[in-house]
């Protein structure tokens, strides 16, 4: 887990044409995006399409990303960050435990203090259509942002805490990053995709956040 500092990012969302601030308090975020060995040793789940245990998982929807957030926690002693009733699901932010980051967390984690589309020339930080033969490749395999946080952009979308739109778009949540499959223009740090929280795809996974070590949010 990396220790991501105290800041505020803009983010904007090109079909409504907005775009709006958030202060993000100091937080923790994996490194990497969760692996399929990584899923299998806490669920005893291999659902990705693609097999190999540094590969990271695919094929999980958003509740499955919640109940293995709940899961991890529990494994590392950490009280639980989600209480999941029936088909809603309450985040407890006094908690130490494991969650999804929100898009303003994914967002200013990824940029890592640059502004531009990517932090660094995106053949050097992602797998995405143009070179990556069409498959999910091993995390960790591409440089790192700023922050040492790697794969932010390409191989899988990370899902996030975020609706996308209720009033338009209901329950789906926000997907972030762009994945192997995807054109260039989809890897961007801005860039924005919603879709059902039931979804499962095989280029779709997430990371795991946490609240500060040093007691924020």
């Amino acid at each position: 887990m990396i220790d991501i500092p105290a800041g505020a990012v803009t983010l904007s969302d090109r079909r409504t044409r907005r775009r709006w601030t958030v202060e993000v308090d100091a937080f923790q975020l994996a490194a990497l995006p969760v692996t399929q060995e990584l899923y299998a040793r806490v669920t005893g789940g291999r659902p990705s399409a693609a097999s190999g245990d540094r590969l990271p998982v695919e094929n999980v929807s958003w509740w499955d990303a919640v109940h293995f957030c709940n899961a991890l926690s529990e494994l590392d002693g950490l009280p639980p960050a989600y209480r999941v009733h029936g088909d809603e699901v309450e985040w407890d932010a006094s908690a130490a435990g494991y969650r999804l980051p929100t898009e303003a967390e994914w967002e200013y984690a990824c940029r890592a203090g640059t502004s531009g589309p990517h932090y660094a020339p995106l053949n050097d930080i992602a797998w995405y259509r143009e070179n990556s033969d069409g498959r999910p490749h091993d995390v960790g395999t591409k440089l790192p942002n700023a922050w040492g946080l790697h794969d932010m952009l390409g191989n899988v979308w990370n899902w996030c805490w975020d609706f996308y739109d209720p009033e338009v778009y209901g329950t789906y949540r926000v997907l972030r990053g762009g994945g192997w499959f995807d054109e260039h223009w989809s890897c961007r740090a801005s860039a924005r995709r919603r879709s059902h929280p039931t979804y499962r795809v095989d280029d779709v996974g997430f990371r795991v956040a946490r609240r500060s070590s040093a007691g924020g949010a």
